[in-house]
């Protein structure tokens, strides 16, 4: 143990910046549930789920065991080379779960991979060069899909791409003014974006495809009104542009539907999926129908290590769980309840401007009273706070300024007042240390 504390103090000298400095490293030594178990004999409550990954708890017995039962076969693919059964059973069963048409599959490794391979499917098919993306969208930092990720500047700093794509701001609903539907608002300024794209800078006829999350991820969990996707949809069947829904983060039950496809009743022509696609294995999917697949033809795209044996038979493990467990279900009613507790928080201290929810994905925006601005440095110190108490959070946004609040589907009610009784905590020191009145 002393001499893995002695690289961990270090890791600077063996991490590159990136990895070493995120926040906020606790050491640990074990995970199982919702909780963490650290190296200094303390259990934190996991409201990040290893950031959206873990939908079914942290080493669920029977994904434990499909990782050995798998290994006892095969450990290596590579798909193409050979093939095995349960790439082309996972392939089958997502099928089953996936909105519309959606049952053709390239399996990677990451989210940013199945970015890639959507992009490069869309360009192809279509012999479109163009890309249109939504300000403040995250979709990955590889230098393809660094070209339609935009939610925070640093991200492509010295490294601008030359994918050649275009940005229209995403839904605004709370700058919607006073008085107006934001829904009727939000598509309203849509359409004038679109015109505005269309007569200024590129024609439609030369946009390959529209890429967005349908619920905003990094850049600080903004749920647009269903309309508004709707439109999208539209606009995009009206210039025959290809329609890529970016579900990494939304995906396997986050928003209390198994795609955030379904819960704005929206299909997509193609589908980025991964994080709780596999409870923590690294795996990932391009997602189209076959009829669009099939016009991507073999040598255009490849992997090595996409779709690895052991991450699809965990794959159909983790189906199986979220199925059995009714773990949408939980998504939905138990992200309802921390919703509705944490509104209660609200109505208390002043510091929290807003919050928003979608089954358990839930975002806490912190404002600075002074001057009315998003506070990241706030939202930091109350994370630290949070984490001495024993529970753990992330943070999102573009100055950082929302908790981002993702625990596994598996949580109860219980361990949801358990964590935000730890908040509650964590607000009230942060707003004594500041002499801020509620």
């Amino acid at each position: 143990m002393s001499n893995w504390l002695e690289l961990y103090d270090n890791m600077g000298d063996y991490l590159a910046p990136s990895m070493a400095k995120d926040h906020p490293n606790i050491p640990i030594v074990k995970e199982e549930g919702c909780y963490y178990y650290g190296v200094d004999g303390k259990t934190y409550l996991d409201f990040t789920s290893g950031i959206a990954v873990a939908n079914t708890g942290h080493r669920h017995p029977k994904v434990v065991q499909s990782i050995k039962d798998a290994a006892d076969q095969l450990v290596h693919g590579p798909s193409g080379v050979i093939m095995y059964d349960s790439i082309l059973k996972l392939a089958k069963n997502l099928g089953d779960v996936l909105p519309g048409n959606l049952d053709c599959f390239f399996f990677a490794n990451s989210g940013t991979e199945a970015i890639e391979g959507a992009l490069k499917l869309a360009k192809f098919v279509t012999q479109r060069p163009y890309v249109v993306s939504f300000t403040g969208c995250f979709h990955g930092r590889s230098l393809g899909a660094l070209g339609v990720t935009t939610s925070k500047s640093k991200y492509r700093k010295f490294l601008q791409p030359s994918h050649l794509s275009y940005q229209i701001p995403y839904a605004d609903v709370k700058g919607c003014p006073e008085g107006l539907n934001p829904e009727v608002y939000c598509v309203e300024q849509l359409e004038k974006d679109f015109k505005r794209l269309f007569n200024h800078q590129v024609t439609p006829e030369e946009v390959a495809c529209v890429i967005l999350e349908p619920v905003l991820g990094e850049g600080g969990y903004i749920i647009p009104p269903k309309a508004w996707v709707k439109k999208i949809r539209e606009i995009c069947d009206q210039h025959g542009i290809l329609l890529i829904f970016d579900e990494v983060q939304t995906g396997f039950g986050r928003t209390g539907e198994w795609f955030a496809a379904q819960y704005f009743d929206v299909t997509p022509d193609i589908m980025a999926i991964a994080k709780g696609i596999a409870s923590g294995l690294p795996l990932s999917a391009t997602v189209a129908s076959k009829e669009l697949m099939q016009q991507w033809p073999l040598g255009m795209h490849g992997t090595t290590f996409g779709g690895n044996p052991i991450a699809c038979s965990v794959a159909l493990t983790t189906l199986e769980i979220l199925h059995e467990e009714n773990l949408i279900d939980n998504s939905k009613v138990v992200g309802a309840y921390a919703t509705e507790r944490l509104k209660e928080l609200q109505s208390k201290y002043s510091i929290i401007s807003d919050v928003r929810s979608v089954g358990l994905m839930i975002g806490i925006e912190i404002s600075n009273l002074e001057t009315g601005e998003p506070d990241g440095q706030a939202v930091m110190k109350i994370l630290d706070f949070a984490l001495e108490e024993g529970v753990l959070f992330y943070l999102c946004g573009n100055v950082g300024e929302v908790i981002r609040m993702i625990p596994p589907l598996t949580i109860t009610k219980e361990q949801i007042d358990d964590g935000l009784e730890m908040l509650e905590k964590a607000i009230i020191r942060f707003m004594k240390e500041n002499h801020i009145v509620k």
